[in-house]
């Protein structure tokens, strides 16, 4: 299957058909936002009648001021709303991205150390070690076990003496 490449005249046209396209799309959104905007205005504000009076002139800056307030806590209000969910975007985001698992691990490489660079490394170039195993390893002293004589002696004179009742008793007599 191959495929046919596009000309650059077709692709030429078609991206203008695109655009001219999407400019009568804006074209229309930007009419019927403000078409919305008119209608909001004119549901909820009323046209504005200025008194005579100072009064009177005074009662309605003081009713302007509590509408005012009013609309600074609604738009706070809507604001920590959609920091909120911008926050919670951000952390779905991050998930999606950890449950894709777009971060592979490298592949490490084997390296040989030595011992006296391991530590090299671990100390820093500053502390210059030598490390010599052997000398670090415990001194054990072999020593020769003499056997008594009186071990090798006769064995037929200790079976005797742990023969019969009273051998027996001695055994464990010893034992505990």
């Amino acid at each position: 299957m191959s495929e046919k490449k596009m000309t650059s005249s077709r692709r030429h046209h078609l991206k203008s058909l695109v655009l001219s396209i999407s400019k009568g799309i804006l074209e229309k959104e930007s009419i019927q936002v403000k078409v919305d905007k008119e209608n909001y205005m004119s549901e909820n504000c009323p046209p504005l009648s200025l008194p005579g009076s100072t009064q009177e002139l005074q009662e309605l800056c003081k009713k302007l001021h509590q509408q005012i307030d009013k609309v600074d806590e609604e738009r706070y209000d809507l604001e920590a709303k959609v920091g909120k969910a911008n926050k919670e975007i951000e952390d779905l985001k991050i998930k999606v991205v950890d449950l894709q698992g777009k971060f592979k691990k490298p592949a490490l490489k084997k390296v040989r150390l030595s011992a006296d660079q391991m530590l090299q490394a671990l100390l820093g170039s500053k502390h210059k070690v030598s490390l010599d195993l052997r000398s670090n390893l415990k001194q054990v002293k072999k020593e020769v076990k003499e056997e008594s004589a009186e071990q090798v002696g006769d064995w037929r004179k200790n079976i005797e003496d742990k023969a019969g009742m009273d051998g027996r008793k001695k055994m464990f007599e010893s034992e505990a």
